[in-house]
């Protein structure tokens, strides 16, 4: 990749260190620990990526429900998760 383009940003003090520390244990620069960063972010892809990538899940063939299924087992319902609000039962 040729990279031709400079850009100065300013991080806070803690985020400088926990970026170093990120790209040191993953052995890259602070700059390719970014970019990839922003690429996953915020990265162009092209509708024809998107579709080839689509149709490699499906080739999968694996054994999933309908959205509405998947949302259901995935999602507690409200009783399961809120405190009981009424002291002392009903």
């Amino acid at each position: 990749m040729e990279l031709s383009k400079k850009t100065t940003i300013l991080l806070s003090p803690e985020l400088y260190e926990h970026l170093t520390r990120t790209a040191k244990v993953r052995g890259k620069s602070l700059g390719q620990l970014v970019r990839e960063a922003c690429e996953a972010q915020y990265g162009r892809v092209s509708t024809e990526d998107r579709l080839r990538a689509v149709a490699d899940l499906r080739r999968l063939s694996l054994p999933v429900g309908s959205p509405l299924d998947m949302k259901q087992e995935s999602v507690p319902a409200p009783d399961a998760v809120l405190p009981d609000r009424h002291p002392g039962g009903s």
